[in-house]
């Protein structure tokens, strides 16, 4: 399920910048929101749980997509699902 949004979301135009070669390596707030289907304030509880590494940029939260996605990897092996609601 999240799996198919994060492969469309690296096939998108700005998932690789074409002039310098690099990866995508970090995920905004809202596109943590995209890929989960949920609110801003849950996204960013979410972030600021400490489950996954970011850092903050000019007031921007930047989150680490390799962090995340190896969350979100663990997330399908575990039955609760919900780090929030501990």
């Amino acid at each position: 399920m999240f799996e198919d949004k994060i492969e469309a979301m690296n096939k998108l135009p700005n998932a690789v910048d074409d002039s310098s070669g690099f990866e995508k390596r970090v995920y905004t707030v809202e596109e943590i929101m995209d890929i989960l289907s949920i609110g801003k304030n849950t996204a960013y509880a979410l972030v600021n749980s400490g489950v996954f590494h970011f850092v903050k940029v000019g007031g921007h939260y930047r989150i680490s997509k390799k962090s995340f996605d190896r969350w979100l990897d663990n997330m399908d092996s575990e039955s609760s699902g919900c780090q929030l609601c501990d």
